[in-house]
């Protein structure tokens, strides 16, 4: 498949604008939240006080939310200061080292490459994205997008980018000096629901949980589902992100860290209930549902302390050349799929 070169100057064109991470960044809101529960009375942080982008209503966030409000963080030698943060602050934040780490999908891999200094080190979870239709809508699988209208949060988002391989695997272009299909932005979710219901796009291409709650309203049919896909399923959507400045200095704090997450990661897997109890009672996602929310943290397949075994870091570094090589592909990435992949990953010895 031919690279697409007017893709890829369309993307290079929004990357400065905002970058995803948590799955999903919200504008709204801002400022930070002392950490609760056990964080309120340690006092032996071995590494202190630390930023961590967290405050961002992605119910695919759930482990830093745990990690926070269960203590581990503290446990591990932190004082977790969650805030919100725009692409700047995040990029500033991670080049400097005053944020350590941050989550995000795969969207980030062209933003390193155009210079953001950070490493992959760990995965967080599975499928978080959806495509929704119209209930009386004829269209239902990837073969009759060809002229069709999809709205994406932004583009070069992560929708955007998995609407894109999922057309080009199909063998339709994705790039719109071709016309086979078009995409319009929306800066909210509501307002893409709007625009399909009211014709103006054919298919809406969301973050959880907006497409999950009209789902089980009704207002919708879904036609693609990022955790169920073949060619997206049993791969990680969203990777964790470590400073390479805070790796090259302390890569003992990353490993503290990515404990902290793991141990989080664990918990979910063994009391889903218990974690949407959290995060919902906590404000943390935009969600009331809560069958809904335990529904959909099982589907994003948070792993098992078995699952963080031997054969682990061997799974981040396999998605990560799988979504490297899929990106390149089609024009998002322009470097050597091979060798960036080897580039962007850092293996971090996580066991004390």
């Amino acid at each position: 498949m031919k690279k697409k070169n007017l893709l890829s100057l369309t993307l290079a064109l929004v990357l400065g604008a905002n970058i995803l991470t948590a799955c999903s960044v919200s504008e709204a809101g801002s400022g930070d939240s002392t950490a609760a529960g056990t964080n309120n009375v340690r006092s032996d942080y071995k590494y202190g006080k630390i930023d961590i982008p967290g405050k961002d209503g992605a119910l695919c966030g759930a482990p830093i939310y745990v990690a926070f409000e269960n203590g581990y963080f503290a446990d591990e030698g932190f004082d977790v200061n969650l805030i919100s943060a725009d692409f700047e602050t995040r990029k500033i934040g991670l080049n400097n080292g005053t944020i350590p780490i941050v989550n995000g999908d795969f969207q980030f891999f062209p933003s390193i490459e155009n210079g953001i200094d950070v490493k992959v080190v760990d995965g967080l979870h599975e499928g978080c994205i959806k495509f929704a239709v119209r209930p009386d809508s004829d269209i239902s699988t990837v073969d009759d997008l060809k002229g069709k209208k999809i709205g994406v949060d932004e583009i070069g988002g992560t929708p955007h980018q998995v609407a894109s391989l999922w057309l080009e695997n199909a063998g339709i272009s994705a790039d719109p000096s071709d016309g086979e299909v078009t995409f319009l932005p929306y800066s909210d979710g509501n307002l893409e629901f709007e625009a399909l219901a009211n014709g103006e796009i054919d298919v809406a291409a969301l973050w959880d949980p907006l497409g999950s709650i009209h789902e089980k309203a009704g207002d919708v049919k879904i036609i693609f589902d990022l955790g169920k896909d073949p060619y997206f399923a049993d791969h990680f959507c969203c990777f964790l992100y470590a400073s390479t400045k805070v790796l090259n200095d302390d890569p003992e704090e990353v490993a503290a860290l990515l404990r902290a997450y793991r141990r989080a990661q664990e918990w979910i897997y063994e009391n889903p209930e218990k974690a949407v109890d959290l995060i919902v009672d906590g404000n943390y996602a935009s969600i009331e549902d809560k069958e809904l929310a335990a529904e959909l943290i099982k589907s994003y397949g948070f792993p098992s302390a078995a699952e963080h075994n031997d054969s682990w870091d061997g799974h981040v570094e396999a998605d990560v050349k799988y979504f490297v090589d899929g990106l390149a592909k089609i024009g998002y990435l322009k470097s050597d799929p091979e060798q960036f992949a080897k580039d962007i990953y850092q293996k971090v010895e996580v066991k004390k």
